[in-house]
């Protein structure tokens, strides 16, 4: 008994030996896993998306610039043929004659203000035709064209559907006619042109100045910017306003007066007003316009200095004129 016992012990222990290795053998074997290898691997794989995707991410840019490159060099192919000019202008043609049909067209034009500027000339500036469409008038680049006329200081122009165009225009106001001194650049015949101006002293014109020839006249350089005080100064003096005929600017600091029969009168270069009711006593109260003078120097504060048509100088001591 012990024996048989024995013997199979012995061969259960036989084949529970031989038994292990045929297993062991028939699975796969993996490789000895050491502390923190497995985090590095994860790290490596991140890092290899990553940098996948940064290459995408800048190869995309490259590409899209490259694309809108393409696009702008047809577009500026096309711009340089024509063909997209061509095509808006077609279309905003037709839009034209579309809305004009459809009863916008200009059928009416209503300027005011044009006391000086000619009504025709209104509207050739303007460029608009009757039966054009309302929407395509250029108002901006009509009244450019209108402020760049002699007579106007501005312009305002409006739509007023379905058909009318309305001008406003503001003409500027003239002052006094400006004779420039001799070496100013004239015209054609070396003659300086006589020139409207405003009161501000800014020209207006050199045409047709024969129907201004009321107003005050102007002499020399720089005469139309500081003329303005003056002349309203003397147009108050009724005594003198009746006799002027010209204000003569001189060296562009001072004035001296013209009268009708030549007399000059010689204004200082401050306190001239004083002197003007000074003219005014001598005109009213000495009649000195009456007697053979040919200019009149107002420049000393203490005395009057006449020149007489027989070429004697007198002076008179201010105060004791008679």
């Amino acid at each position: 008994m012990r024996s048989v016992t024995a013997e199979r012990k012995g061969r259960t222990k036989a084949r529970t030996q031989s038994v292990r290795p045929a297993a062991a053998k028939g699975r796969r074997e993996l490789p000895a896993v050491q502390p923190g290898s497995a985090r590095r691997d994860k790290d490596t794989g991140a890092m290899g998306r990553m940098a996948a995707r940064l290459s995408m991410f800048v190869r995309r840019p490259i590409m899209a610039l490259c694309g809108l490159l393409l696009i702008l060099v047809l577009l500026g192919a096309l711009l340089a043929s024509g063909v997209i000019g061509r095509g808006f202008h077609a279309v905003g043609r037709g839009f034209a004659v579309i809305t004009a049909d459809a009863g916008f067209g200009i059928s009416e034009i209503h300027i005011t203000g044009n006391r000086r500027t000619p009504y025709p000339q209104v509207l050739e500036v303007l460029g608009m035709k009757p039966g054009e469409s309302i929407f395509s008038a250029d108002l901006w680049a009509a009244q450019n064209r209108l402020a760049r006329l002699d007579w106007i200081a501005d312009a305002e122009i409006h739509r007023r559907y379905p058909d009318a165009i309305y001008v406003t225009l503001v003409e500027k106001r003239p002052f006094a006619l400006w004779q420039p001194p001799e070496n100013f650049s004239g015209n054609a015949k070396g003659e300086a042109p006589i020139t409207v101006v405003e009161r501000n002293g800014r020209p207006i014109t050199s045409h047709d100045v024969e129907k201004f020839r009321r107003l005050p006249k102007l002499v020399g350089a720089g005469a139309p910017q500081a003329a303005a005080d003056l002349v309203e100064a003397v147009q108050a003096k009724r005594a003198i306003a009746a006799r002027i005929a010209a204000y003569a600017r001189v060296s562009m600091r001072r004035w001296n007066l013209i009268l009708d029969d030549g007399v000059v009168v010689q204004l200082p270069e401050t306190g001239w007003q004083k002197q003007l009711d000074a003219l005014e006593h001598l005109i009213i109260d000495s009649s000195i316009l009456e007697r053979d003078v040919t200019q009149i120097d107002l420049r000393s504060p203490t005395h009057y200095f006449f020149l007489l048509k027989n070429g004697d100088k007198k002076d008179v001591e201010r105060g004791k004129e008679t």
